[in-house]
């Protein structure tokens, strides 16, 4: 009797660091629009609900509820009775990207890396809010200096912008240094540029792991928490932290050699001492919690993303959070007025 051939091995399904950068562009337009589209239902909803800038009338003044900022002087002067504008949301949107890929945004242990997650977050962002008008722009904060991607329309600019977080270089890698060493650039510095280059109010969509600034004492606040703090006082801001979880736990492997990637630095662990690494977990849960209340202080719509998590559905989550507190604030208005 003929013996059977033994059956050929399944190709496993290449991660997206495997995948060259117009099949990992693919991938991630297919999971943005089929996937994540499919269950965001709604036009004008967004990542970000909230008011828009185009006048649409003006109403009676509620005191605790609205801000002096948006007070219709002339309808109060005709009327005698304090009146604020109304707008709804903006038929054209400006979003404005910041997006970390410094070298600590290039750790990674699970199928992507923070930078690969970073990508697809921005993937997410310039699908879901494309539009007829709408314009997105970008800053990517690079170990080589602050790069600007000027404010533009259509699906053709917005794969060049994913093509070259893509194909960036990193740390380490060839770069051109013809025109001399970049000056240094951090996570507030790149804040502030945002808010000079984003004239008129949008959506700012950082994306990072905030580490970069980050007091040893809690109680201090962030290098990037006051000009945060500025953006949200004009634009509605999202903050996409990107995170993994070895950064939040070590394993029990024995000795391993650890290296900080924005310094270099190197230091032998040994991770066999559960004591290490109980104290590592404790010290990496304060170290995002103080990021979390930093952001919350700043004004900013806090989004969190792990590497080891399946991101669509962190972002389904989040948005369908954000819809059900708009809803709630409108309904608590409504109620108020009454």
């Amino acid at each position: 009797m003929a013996r059977r051939s033994p059956m050929p091995p399944v190709a496993a399904d290449p991660v997206l660091a495997d995948l060259t950068p117009d099949q990992r562009l693919r991938r991630l337009e297919l999971t943005v629009t089929r996937r994540l589209d499919g269950l965001l239902h709604g036009e004008r909803h967004g990542l970000l609900p909230g008011p828009g800038s185009e006048p649409a009338g003006s109403r009676e003044y509620r005191p605790g509820e609205d801000e002096v900022r948006r007070m219709d002087w002339s309808v109060t002067a005709r009327t005698a009775v304090p009146h604020v504008r109304e707008v709804d949301a903006d038929r054209e949107l400006t979003t404005w990207l910041l997006v970390d890929a410094s070298p600590s945004m290039e750790y990674g242990t699970a199928e992507l890396d923070k930078r690969e997650l970073a990508v697809a977050a921005v993937a997410t962002v310039g699908f879901l809010t494309a539009g007829p008008g709408n314009r997105l722009g970008a800053q990517v904060l690079t170990p080589y200096g602050l790069h600007r991607v000027p404010a533009r329309a259509g699906r053709t600019h917005l794969l060049g912008l994913l093509r070259a977080l893509l194909a960036a270089p990193r740390c380490g890698e060839h770069h051109d240094t013809t025109a001399g060493p970049a000056p240094a650039a951090g996570l507030a510095d790149a804040l502030a540029e945002v808010r000079r280059v984003a004239h008129r109010r949008g959506l700012v969509v950082v994306v990072s792991d905030f580490l970069d600034g980050l007091p040893d004492e809690a109680r201090l606040p962030a290098g990037w928490e006051r000009p945060l703090r500025q953006l949200s006082a004009r634009h509605q801001v999202l903050a996409v932290e990107v995170t993994d979880p070895r950064e939040l736990e070590l394993p029990d492997v024995g000795l391993i050699t650890l290296v900080d990637p924005e310094t270099g630095e190197h230091r032998e662990v040994w991770t066999g001492d559960r004591h290490l690494r109980e104290r590592y977990a404790a010290a990496a849960t304060a170290q995002r919690d103080q990021v979390r209340q930093a952001l919350r202080r700043s004004g900013a719509t806090h989004l969190a993303l792990r590497t080891d998590r399946d991101w669509t559905v962190d972002i389904v989550r989040h948005v369908h959070a954000q819809r059900r507190l708009a809803t709630a604030a409108a309904a608590s208005r409504r109620g108020g007025a009454a």
